[in-house]
């Protein structure tokens, strides 16, 4: 249902105009204006507590405009970059702080299956577009164009996600914190008429995936592609899957032979694999849509690898970040220079397997700059890592290295995959979370421990990634008392 984000739909300018209208009741009516849209409303959970305080919201309004816009982002080949983050990319899009932006996204997955994903989506279509002649999005991963290091491609696949952007966002600056409401997220549908009112999704066990070396059953050291479909209409808040099958080596357009998922986007030819329609019969995974990326512009290098998170964000992949919830990142570059992508309909802590359900998304996002010089003293002072905020928790992460491009040098997008352990990732979590409770609650050493110990659930968020993640969730009704 188009909430003023689909640009095709007949009646876009008046459910646009109503939308805008909503967010601008919402601003007005709570707390005199002192949150500004729907995820200041959503944040606020247990007691009335948030991150952001009424004085902090007062600030960050001053650096706004009276009248907040609301831009629409597609996917296509010209607003994508595939594979990296870049401080040199032109925005494909401009906002100022406060303002709402509608960003469409694109799994790097939809050619496991292009007549679910793919076919007859404009664009999609434009983004996959790769014949013996041409590749419409030819760098695939942050490294050499002339596929000198592996043969696979541009880019070589050291990144793999479809990032719908970048944004660039007047008035941010280094030392700057972003924060970012997820206002909304929807399934993009196939476009294929025989799929009408279905979104598709793909799920690959793969060769970096955890489990990989630790197989029982024949033949080991396989990769399975298991594609699901979801309810488009929202009708239904549960995939199912349709069918699975094996991976086989694949030849790209350009003669290319792939023997295992090495490089994103490569056509499957169905035609050469063996699909089983008899798989997790029964089964209904409820879908909790979310974005496993977005990303902030690292200061470090010019290109940075999609995989590995880090302070600016990126590939966190934690079910968690999806509608309701309220990011918040660190400012590196001049107009932070933020992209979204890694569209996820449902995954599991750890996303074992190497995936999530990899399903193409459209989310509703309201950015909001605070200020370095407006932080002094506020839980948001100093902030050098991407926080969680939802109704009911905080939520920091961790990761194996806090830093990884700085930590390991001029090779850290290379070496970063041979370093990665859940101890380090557990020690920075650990870490974060005694910062922010002595720092943000006031809390003694001996308290912020104590309380980690007794009131704090630690876990796993990504054993796949290069950087590996362990994230740790404190509920804000701990707190409660603060406001009795």
């Amino acid at each position: 249902m188009c909430i003023g984000d689909d640009r095709s739909c007949p009646e876009f300018e008046q459910h646009r105009a109503a939308f805008m209208a909503e967010m601008d009741h919402e601003r007005r009516s709570f707390l005199k204006s002192a949150f500004v849209g729907a995820g200041g409303l959503s944040a606020l959970g247990a007691g009335g507590l948030s991150l952001i305080t009424p004085a902090m919201a007062e600030m960050a309004a001053a650096h706004q405009p009276a009248q907040k816009q609301h831009v629409h982002l597609s996917a296509n080949d010209q607003t994508v970059h595939w594979g990296y983050f870049s401080k040199l990319l032109e925005p494909r899009a401009r906002v100022r702080s406060g303002d709402y932006v509608t960003v469409e996204t694109l799994t790097h997955h939809a050619n496991d299956d292009a007549e679910r994903m793919v076919e007859g989506d404009p664009g999609a279509e434009s983004v996959y577009h790769w014949t013996k002649e041409r590749k419409n999005v030819d760098r695939r991963g942050a490294g050499p164009m002339d596929a000198s290091v592996y043969g696979r491609g541009a880019g070589e696949g050291m990144g793999v996600h479809i990032m719908t952007g970048p944004i660039y966002v007047e008035g941010a600056e280094p030392g700057d914190v972003l924060e970012v409401r997820i206002l909304d997220v929807t399934p993009r549908p196939s476009a294929n008429a025989q799929f009408k009112g279905k979104a598709f999704g793909s799920n690959a066990a793969a060769w970096w995936g955890f489990h990989y070396k630790d197989l029982v059953t024949e033949p080991k050291e396989r990769e399975v592609v298991t594609i699901y479909e979801i309810d488009a209409t929202g009708e239904r808040n549960w995939a199912r899957a349709v069918y699975n099958f094996r991976w086989v080596p694949q030849t790209d357009p350009f003669g290319v032979v792939h023997q295992t998922i090495d490089y994103p986007g490569v056509p499957v030819d169905h035609s050469t694999t063996s699909r089983n329609f008899d798989v997790l019969k029964n089964v209904r995974v409820p879908i909790r849509p979310h974005f496993g990326v977005i990303a902030l512009a690292p200061s470090e290098a010019d290109f940075v690898d999609s995989i590995p998170p880090g302070y600016f964000g990126g590939n966190m992949d934690n079910w968690r970040i999806g509608k309701g919830a309220t990011m918040y990142y660190p400012v590196a570059v001049e107009g932070a220079l933020v992209s979204m992508g890694d569209p996820h309909a449902s995954q599991g802590d750890s996303e074992l397997c190497g995936t999530a359900i990899e399903c193409s998304l459209t989310g509703t996002f309201q950015l909001i700059v605070h200020k370095k010089a407006d932080l002094a003293g506020t839980a948001l002072e100093g902030l050098d890592y991407p926080m969680l905020e939802t109704k009911d928790d905080w939520v920091v992460h961790g990761f194996t290295y806090r830093n990884y491009l700085e930590e390991l040098g001029p090779q850290a997008q290379s070496e970063i995959y041979g370093k990665s352990s859940v101890d380090g990732a557990l020690r920075d979590a650990f870490r974060k979370m005694r910062q922010f409770l002595m720092h943000a609650k006031g809390l003694t050493e001996d308290e912020a421990i104590s309380l980690m110990s007794v009131g704090v659930d630690f876990g796993i968020t990504q054993v796949v990634d290069g950087n590996w993640g362990v994230h740790a969730i404190i509920r804000k009704e701990i707190f409660a008392g603060e406001t009795a």
